[in-house]
């Protein structure tokens, strides 16, 4: 079996490209074609739970490369993507400082993401 947990950071506006304000967590399985169903909604949970944060699964951010190409949950191999707003731990406008007391909030979820990878990992 294979885990594959892809994470990026984006801006959470990115009018170049998107209108209006992005999700804190976009959690994408390319419409569940790249994980267990059961994975994605225990990991999509999580993101709902976390209600200071605002989530979306499978929006604009279904999933890059790496969960196009290699999630294959017939095969044991599960991928999932993670676009994480840079407004849920830093400064966003100049001088783009990191924000600890923001950070240290989103390490929980975070945390418990990366925790029921392991787990699902763990349980086959």
């Amino acid at each position: 079996m294979a885990l594959l947990y892809e994470a990026h950071t984006i801006g959470s506006s990115v009018p170049r490209f998107f209108e209006g304000r992005l999700p804190d967590l976009n959690l994408g399985t390319v419409h569940g074609r790249s994980a267990a169903p059961k994975l994605e909604a225990h990991l999509f949970g999580i993101c709902r739970s976390a209600r200071t944060y605002t989530s979306v699964l499978n929006g604009r951010f279904v999933g890059g490369y790496i969960t196009r190409h290699y999630g294959c949950p017939r095969q044991k191999t599960h991928a999932v993507q993670l676009e994480l707003s840079q407004a849920t731990y830093m400064d966003e406008a100049p001088p783009f400082r990191f924000d600890e007391v923001r950070a240290e909030q989103i390490r929980a979820v975070l945390r418990a993401l990366v925790e029921v990878m392991l787990g699902w990992g763990a349980k086959r």
